[in-house]
């Protein structure tokens, strides 16, 4: 959607108070809470009013009886939100025609996709309705307006024999009159490679995401069950594509977002996240379901927690890697049941929808159940930083340090509460400080705890994605010490495998360093080279050599105990900075 027809609508709705309030914000803000998933249901009207549209009173997943439509409204760009209920039996949630003033969205249904067109906008209860295909289409998002001033949406279809799934885009040179419909074939379904012993829920061409890129192309983003999304090109709108291939973008389970910018930039939104390695499935305990078994369901969501942004200037490659946004539920001991089973089952911060404010801000909806779901504002400049510091003073808010409990798996959407989760608790603490000078430091250590999937606590910090930087970490060993991976994407804090995805690791134990003193560990990373070299102090004490990729840099560091017993007295982490070189 371009942002050019309603800057200037939106920027005479606010006062001064609020003009202040918006140039301030910079790294991500939450300012709201949508009422449904992030995924189609933000728009704006004619008068600059920002909706985000979704249901009230909905009992249960499946259950919608007696609910209503609703939307939450901002009259002042996003910055404040209040609940209204929607015009019974209106559109809802549209995309504006610049030029004519036409609303347009798209529905879908086994029957077929429908495109929605008032001239009124969404409170429109006498819409037309325009067919578009006959085939069965779901996940469907809103349409979106090239600059050529072809309408285009993405959804997929899903085959009903063999359960494949093809990406689907649908186009419209006449502002959604008629439509012409192109069916990709599917990606390739899982396969367990070590260290995975099953297969992941079966994804093979889901929820894909178009977007013109700052070139001019077309770039088609596809969910797979896969380690990485794949990818298709269209140099002429959409009426042909480039064969689909494998990106070097990580994303499993989840589903991308792409936004232009006015100026020609384009911003992406996704889960640069790994999942734990799946173990056998019919070794599970407690028990998996035959879906889950057969991979028409997944086991548990283990790297929807967190989710990220990256922007191109160029259509060629990604810069400004940065984490946006942990769930704040994300340790919760009873997180498979929190909130309850109304609305969306999925408590995770997967799934965008945004769209680009004034005064060089993005208003980005992320997440699905309302425990976790959050409308976000920043700054785009916050792209460009090159450093990162965390003291702790402020807490845990940028660490994740969960680990998982042995929980009921799979996907009771129709029985209970919990897709796909499970409960948690925190690992790695904030304790006080070894010098008792009333401050607190992070403590790392293993506990034993047979109700815990894996034990060995650990902490993961993200920083801005570089090729080269420089990570000091000021720490304490007291017990066994940590094992260090600096990595391109999110692991889990008690992954087993952090080593073998992350592209260098190395050890900080008594074998190299003095335990009970302060230490200033120090690592100098430079991915072209292939090494990195880690100081305590001024004295090198080792080089490591490059063991995997990192396309769009390193920008997590992932800690993690070295101890195979338990150790109480464990690593302390007093504080950690980065900077890109």
């Amino acid at each position: 959607m371009s942002a050019a027809w309603y800057k200037d609508i939106i920027a005479s709705l606010l006062g001064a108070g609020d003009t202040e309030r918006l140039k301030a914000i910079y790294e991500p803000t939450v300012v709201g809470v949508m009422p449904e998933d992030a995924r189609r249901g933000l728009c704006v009207m004619p008068d600059g009013e920002l909706r985000s549209y979704g249901v009230y009173g909905k009992r249960h997943l499946w259950d919608s009886e007696g609910a209503r439509a609703c939307y939450m409204s901002s009259q002042n760009g996003g910055l404040d939100w209040r609940f209204c209920f929607a015009v019974p039996g209106s559109m809802g949630a549209a995309a504006r025609d610049p030029e004519t003033g036409r609303y347009l969205t798209v529905r879908c249904g086994k029957d077929g996709a429908w495109c929605l067109i008032s001239d009124i906008g969404p409170d429109d209860t006498a819409y037309r309705r325009v067919k578009i295909t006959d085939i069965s289409v779901s996940d469907e998002f809103q349409p979106v307006r090239m600059k050529s001033g072809r309408w285009y949406c993405t959804a997929h279809h899903i085959d009903p024999g063999t359960l494949d799934m093809h990406p689907v885009f649908m186009y419209s040179d006449d502002v959604g009159e008629s439509w012409r419909t192109i069916v990709f074939p599917s990606t390739p379904r899982h396969e367990p490679v070590w260290p995975d012993l099953d297969i992941r829920w079966q994804n093979n061409g889901a929820e894909p995401y178009a977007a013109e890129l700052p070139d001019g192309r077309l770039m088609m983003l596809i969910r797979t069950s896969l380690d990485h999304l794949y990818v298709t090109y269209s140099s002429d709108g959409g009426e042909s594509w480039t064969d689909m291939e494998e990106s070097d973008i990580c994303c499993t389970l989840t589903t991308p977002f792409l936004l232009p910018l006015d100026d020609g930039r384009t911003v992406m939104f996704w889960n640069n996240s790994r999942p734990l390695s799946e173990k056998r499935h019919d070794k599970a305990d407690p028990p998996l379901t035959a879906s889950d078994l057969a991979g028409t369901n997944e086991d548990a969501f283990t790297n929807r927690d967190v989710n990220h942004c990256a922007i191109t200037e160029d259509g060629r490659g990604w810069i400004g890697v940065r984490e946006m946004y942990l769930n704040a539920i994300r340790d919760a001991a009873d997180f498979r049941a929190k909130g309850g089973r109304f609305s969306s089952a999925d408590k995770s911060v997967h799934q965008f929808q945004a769209i680009e404010l004034l005064y060089n801000k993005i208003l980005v909806e992320c997440g699905q159940h309302q425990i976790a779901r959050k409308i976000i504002i920043f700054d785009i400049n916050w792209l460009y930083e090159k450093k990162r510091s965390e003291d702790f003073e402020l807490g845990l808010e940028h660490i994740s340090s969960q680990m998982y409990v042995k929980s009921v798996s799979g996907s009771f959407l129709d029985k209970a509460p919990g897709h796909c989760a499970w409960n948690r608790v925190p690992g790695a603490l904030l304790m006080p400080s070894p010098d008792r000078d009333h401050t607190e430091v992070l403590h790392i250590c293993r506990v034993h705890d047979e109700r815990l999937v894996y034990e060995k606590q650990g902490a993961v910090w993200a920083f801005p994605a570089a090729e080269k930087g420089r990570l000091s970490v000021r720490m304490m060993v007291k017990g066994a010490g940590l094992r260090f991976c600096l990595a391109g994407v999110w692991l889990n804090p008690s992954e087993e495998y952090a080593s073998e995805h992350s592209p260098f690791h190395f050890d900080i134990d008594s074998r190299c360093v003095d335990k009970d003193i302060w230490l200033d560990i120090a690592v100098e990373f430079d991915c072209e080279a292939g090494r990195a070299a880690v100081y305590d102090g001024e004295r090198l004490l080792f080089r490591v050599r490059m063991t995997g990729k990192a396309p769009m840099g390193i920008m997590y560091l992932h800690m993690q105990t070295l101890a195979e017993g338990e150790d109480f007295g464990g690593s302390y982490i007093k504080r950690m900075d980065f900077e890109a070189l």
